[in-house]
């Protein structure tokens, strides 16, 4: 395949991508519902650690497992705000900078877990270059 096909196939599955994180969503409200009428809070940690466990036990690479929980870690901050959303009806007004910040902490955890990665390659190098 040459590099026209591996980005159609990359298209292809953003949109099955698209269409499961609203079908998550869909669910979040849902559970945003039930934890209105039963008073329960929006952040659960136990429940959060197991959806990190889960995903890492059924991930079969290459994605490594720290990038793996950086991408549902945003995950689980928007399916928060749409349980909070459901629970604060005001909760939904969104400005634009609200908007910009959360792109922002999204591109911040890519290039963080990048240069962190690159860092460690490097220091590996430096250190193998002495020996």
């Amino acid at each position: 395949m040459d590099i026209a096909d591996w980005r159609r196939k990359i298209d292809e599955i953003d949109r099955k991508l698209v269409e499961l994180l609203n079908q998550r969503a869909q669910a979040a409200q849902e559970i945003g519902r039930l934890k209105r009428n039963t008073k329960m809070p929006i952040y659960e940690p136990d429940r959060e650690r197991a959806v990190f466990d889960n995903v890492r036990q059924v991930s079969q690479g290459p994605l490594p497992e720290r990038d793996l929980t950086q991408i549902y870690e945003r995950i689980m901050d928007v399916m928060r705000k749409i349980q909070k959303e459901e629970i604060v009806p005001q909760a939904k007004s969104r400005t634009a900078a609200d908007t910009e910040l959360d792109s922002g902490r999204l591109r911040q955890t890519f290039e963080t877990s990048y240069d962190y990665r690159d860092a460690r390659i490097r220091e590996r190098r430096t250190d193998s270059a002495g020996d």
